[in-house]
């Protein structure tokens, strides 16, 4: 029988930790929390592995989402610098991995989903993890959570083509926003951070991960 306790661990050490991940509270709350929760059963065997896991496929309708490899995860969390504190918003959460670890680090965080079938499997399985400082809230992932804005730290749960406008307004003066952007084929995580009514950008390392939808350019009208 598949030990995965010692999977988790093996994670932990053998993926995140070598990644310059060096937070404690993130490398603990990784951890605690039972990723082969958060995957389809027939993909249990995956849910350690470092790579992205496919929670769902177009043609169960929509676009296909990933859960993110837990190495690329864990990185955005240390560069969004996240206080004990503060308030989160998490942008598509998928069935909500990324959302019951930032329960574990942060105050309080709004999960952000799109996809309804998803959101409530999030939703009941955050809860059986007794999680229940995560609200999960289903709607448009560009479009943000206004009604609960302002957040210290906003999230985005894949790749992004355009800039993440609506969310960065969402955010508090100080706050972060970090994302993986596609920049000419490759991904690169930024952080946006807000200073009264700019913002100042840094594009911090190479990282790939699966798109999330609502974030692609407008199609260009052609005559």
């Amino acid at each position: 029988m598949v030990d995965v306790a010692e999977q988790r661990a093996n994670m932990v050490e053998n993926q995140v930790r070598p990644s310059d991940v060096a937070d404690r509270r993130i490398l603990s709350a990784m951890q605690e929390t039972p990723r082969e929760h958060f995957v389809p059963p027939e993909l249990m065997s995956l849910a350690y592995m470092d790579e992205d896991v496919p929670l769902n496929t177009s043609a169960q309708g929509g676009e296909s989402r990933w859960l993110m490899a837990p190495r690329v995860l864990a990185k955005l969390l240390q560069l969004a610098d996240i206080g004990e504190d503060d308030r989160v918003l998490d942008v598509g959460i998928g069935t909500g991995y990324s959302a019951a670890v930032l329960g574990k680090i942060a105050s309080s965080v709004i999960a952000l989903e799109s996809d309804a079938g998803l959101a409530n499997e999030a939703s009941r399985t955050l809860k059986d993890l007794a999680i229940d400082n995560v609200d999960v809230v289903t709607g448009d992932l560009a479009a943000g959570c206004p009604d609960h804005a302002p957040f210290d730290v906003v999230i985005l749960g894949g790749a992004i083509d355009v800039p993440p406008d609506a969310l960065l307004d969402q955010l508090k003066d100080g706050g972060r926003l970090v994302a993986i952007v596609h920049q000419d084929g490759l991904g690169k995580a930024m952080i946006w951070r807000r200073l009264g009514r700019s913002f100042n950008r840094w594009m911090v390392f190479d990282a790939a991960a699966k798109p999330l939808p609502g974030f692609h350019p407008a199609p260009e009208f052609v005559l």
